[in-house]
């Protein structure tokens, strides 16, 4: 078969156009006008899929975002195909399985196709499941514009029509249209004028891809945000489950709601104990958390002992992390030993493993020896320290019941969370996942690809709203270096994974794929932190701006006697006597781990001695690049600090300038490049939404790019992204983005009210437009005032906390809002531990207030 490819393309100079068809590289030839055209000869009928690219001396340097398909008709022996470049557009997010599988997923409908004729292509993803694409037009087949041909959506969002070669002969004009699914009743015609199509010689067929014109379809939506753990249902046991989801989407679609945002959902088995209930220090990036299982759907029997320790754990008000996965872990083990074996001989068991067996293995041998070793530290597992497959494949052999235990409940998780999925999908509701930026230093990735990560460094976020010192998350930084050599393999293999469970997915901390804050491992706090990658100073721009760094100066604390008097007060003249020597701190307290591992009580004096320590570390003007001796960056809020305090007036201007020009201008360009040279590879794996929590200091690079990737931005009221601004304005968002209220990693609103009265004085006139004094708590009028306000708003998508919309019904919301809080980010060992306090089988049986709800989000056109 001969089949002639076309495209229209504005090309640089010295730039090229080529055609990749699977494998092959097949350069274009130019025309005049911009046109690119190639023939293939040897081409077989069926489907086959390419994309276009631009070369410039002979190495790509732009391709499309998203593949075309093609179908080859059998008997037809030349095919001509006119294709469009496939550019990020406005449109870009509908293509998301979160609208093609769920949102605007339907019934497929199927027209009958021709051997050969005139075949039209159209992309389309935004006609809603009720509509239909269309075509009217002239000549015969078209009935001269009385008839309406449906095009078929069996490949949604992409269309498709086939006219006969004999009709589809003549030359038309024609347009194309949305219509009623039902009765063709037209909704929305193209704008412009009328397409041509010109006259098709007999027995040829001709392949013809269109980008309709029609005014742009802003579709809105409203969701929930709530964690896994934080469900509460009468089958529970003491802890949320994954197939709680099931009434969730119930409720949600019964409210006119579209999306369920979930916290991370991955393995956290560390210590055992409380400390592990932090969803973002994984043990595994692929494992499910078995806390989440069902116990009764894994073959744990519903006996006497289980209703009790059911009933007991279930009436708890919060949480017990500790006893309700010791628990379940036991009657877990106990199933495994009656079921295993049987399970382990099917099928669908058998094909689990096998397409999951790249991480499933490593993690289940990394769970067994956590558990010989006690502890999760790899470097203290003697000679499986280091993973190596033979010693690996060797300890599945030897301790072939743990390992296969780990995989058995990994493998019981995987289907009740499939299961939720099918069964959100058939209600029109997607579920949207959390991808967190960091990876536990104690986990099985680190233990099986320690190459892919900085193993010397932590990863965290400099100082705001949330955390004044900075926040330090432990983790190891990525060898982003390393991961570009296989494409990224790891991220895309993550994203893949998460897919098969979510359709769209919020990525943590975006601005790590640009830069991320990177602390010295000796650091506690974040203070001391510096952006990586990142163009540090010189120190000799540093010198023409009045800052001489030869011997540390600026980059290491001073011990002056006003600055010790300042922070150590009465424990001044001890810390001079025992801490110093020869006006520096002595060598067992050079670092912040050694201070904290020094000092470690909690009483006054104890307390006053290790924070003052650890603040004179932090109260520098510069920290020294860690692999760029010589180079320095400003050390982030140093404006704050004693050593900034005793500049005199012409160095602090000369500081204030060095320091906004390096985290406000200096890399901007450079931060786009860094993040262009990931993320696009990363989110071509999966075809989830994504949006971005996109928090913190931002540089003017990262909406930018964001925009061109389409990424969804997150929009906070109490967290404006102008510095002119204390309140953002819900009105206007831009429409790509995702609206809330409050996060996980704030006080939900009605503890907010009651957090900074002054700031709520100013809220309550501001914003609300209202005279006098705030009320002492948030109404449950004033809460309606503050959501309707959010479901106006231009913003794709407004996902609000579960319990800011309880605050809305007096007689729904807890009586204590300072209960209703998940995280706090300013303390580091935080118990996550928060349910809801009431069932989701009471909230369904609550039609007024579900009612109340639906009329909200449907009046606010989110429907």
């Amino acid at each position: 078969m001969k089949l002639t490819f076309t495209i229209e393309y504005r090309t640089a100079w010295g730039e090229a156009l080529v055609l990749r068809l699977g494998d092959r590289r097949i350069a274009m030839r130019y025309a005049d006008g911009g046109v690119w055209s190639a023939e293939v000869d040897d081409l077989p009928a069926g489907v086959c899929e390419y994309g276009y690219e631009v070369e410039r001396d002979g190495r790509c340097v732009r391709r499309e975002w998203r593949s075309h398909t093609l179908e080859l008709p059998a008997g037809a022996s030349c095919v001509g195909r006119r294709d469009l470049w496939q550019d990020r557009d406005d449109e870009a997010p509908f293509y998301a399985s979160a609208f093609t599988r769920g949102i605007f997923s339907r019934d497929a409908s199927s027209a009958p196709q021709t051997t050969e004729g005139w075949t039209l292509r159209v992309a389309c993803p935004t006609v809603r499941p009720d509509e239909v694409l269309a075509i009217a037009g002239s000549g015969r087949e078209l009935d001269d514009w009385r008839r309406i041909v449906p095009l078929s959506d069996g490949a949604f969002p992409e269309w498709s029509l086939t006219l006969a070669g004999g009709e589809a002969g003549e030359a038309i004009e024609y347009k194309l249209l949305v219509a009623d699914r039902r009765t063709l009743e037209p909704r929305l015609w193209e704008e412009g004028g009328n397409r041509r199509r010109e006259a098709l010689p007999r027995g040829e067929s001709r392949i013809e891809e269109l980008r309709p014109r029609f005014a742009p379809r802003h579709w809105r939506g409203a969701g929930t945000a709530i964690p896994v753990f934080s469900l509460r249902t009468e089958e529970d046991f003491g802890i949320g489950e994954f197939l709680d989801l099931k009434q969730l989407v119930d409720w949600a679609a019964a409210t006119g709601q579209r999306i369920l945002q979930l916290l991370p959902i991955n393995d956290t088995t560390m210590t055992g104990t409380w400390e592990d209930s932090y969803p973002y220090n994984a043990n595994s990036s692929f494992a499910l958390h078995p806390q989440f299982i069902r116990l009764t759907e894994a073959g744990v029997e519903a006996d006497a002992e289980y209703r009790g320790m059911q009933a007991e754990l279930n009436a708890l008000a919060e949480v017990d992390y500790e006893r309700v996965n010791a628990a379940k872990e036991a009657l877990l083990r106990r199933a495994y030993a009656q079921h295993g074996a049987r399970t382990a001989a099917s099928d669908d068991y058998r094909a689990f493993v096998e397409a999951n067996r790249s991480w499933l293995v490593p993690y289940a041998v990394f769970r067994s020896l956590r558990d010989r070793y006690a502890t999760a530290d790899f470097s203290q597992w003697g000679e499986m320290a280091q993973y190596d497959d033979s010693r690996v494949e060797a300890y599945c052999r030897q301790e072939a019941g743990e390992v296969g235990f780990h995989c058995y409940v990994q493998y019981h998780l995987h289907l009740q969370l499939s299961e939720v999925c099918r069964y959100a999908h058939a209600h029109g509701v997607v579920l949207k996942g959390d991808l967190p930026i960091g990876v536990s230093r104690t986990s099985a990735d680190a233990w099986r690809s320690p190459e892919l990560f900085h193993m010397d460094s932590q990863a965290g976020a400099p100082p705001d709203a949330f955390a004044a010192m900075g926040q330090n998350w432990g983790f190891p930084t990525y060898n982003w270096e390393r991961m570009a050599r296989d494409g990224y393999a790891w991220w895309r293999a993550r994203l893949k994974k998460m897919a098969e469970y979510f359709d769209a997915y919020r990525i943590d901390h975006i601005l790590g794929f640009f830069r991320i804050w990177e602390i010295p491992a000796h650091a506690v706090h974040g203070l001391l932190g510096h952006f990586n990658p990142a163009l540090p100073y010189s120190a000799d721009e540093l010198r023409a701006a009045g800052f001489d760094t030869s011997g540390g100066r600026y980059a290491r604390p001073e011990t002056w006697d006003w600055v010790l008097d300042t922070l150590f007060g009465p424990y001044a003249g001890e810390v001079r006597a025992t801490c110093l020597c020869d006006g520096r701190l002595r060598p067992e307290y050079a670092t912040q781990r050694q201070i904290a591992a020094r000092i470690a009580g909690d009483d006054e004096r104890s307390t006053r001695i290790r924070e003052g320590l650890m603040a004179l570390l932090d109260d520098v003007l510069f920290v020294e690049d860690p692999r760029r001796e010589g180079h320095y960056h400003p050390r982030i809020g140093a404006q704050h600090t004693l050593a900034y305090r005793a500049l005199d007036d012409g160095l602090r201007r000369s500081f204030d300038r060095l320091h906004d020009d390096f985290f406000f201008r200096r890399h901007n360009d450079f931060w786009r490049e860094s993040a262009l040279r990931k993320l696009p590879a990363i989110l071509s794996a999966s075809g989830m939404l994504t949006c971005g929590e996109d928090l913190g200091m931002i540089p003017d690079s990262v909406p930018a790019t964001m925009h061109e990737l389409r990424i969804l931005s997150l929009e906070i009221q109490r967290m404006p992204k102008s510095p002119d601004e204390t309140f953002a304005s819900p009105a206007r968002y831009p429409y790509l983005s995702v609206c809330t209220t409050s996060t996980h990693d704030m006080n939900p609103l009605r503890a907010w009210w009651r957090e900074d009265r002054p700031l709520t004085e100013r809220f309550y006139g501001e914003v609300l437009g209202e005279r006098g004094e705030a009320p002492a708590d948030c109404t449950p009028e004033l809460c309606r005032r503050i959501v309707e306000m959010h479901l106006a708003s231009p913003a794709m998508l407004v996902v609000l906390p579960w319990q800011d919309w309880m605050s809305t019904d007096g007689a729904l919301r807890l009586a204590d809002p300072e209960r209703e809080r998940i995280n706090v980010p300013a303390i580091p060992r935080y118990y996550w531990r928060y349910r809801m306090h009431l069932t989701v089988e009471r909230l369904l049986g609550e039609e007024a207030f579900n009612a109340a709800m639906r009329a909200a989000i449907a009046g606010s056109g989110r429907s």
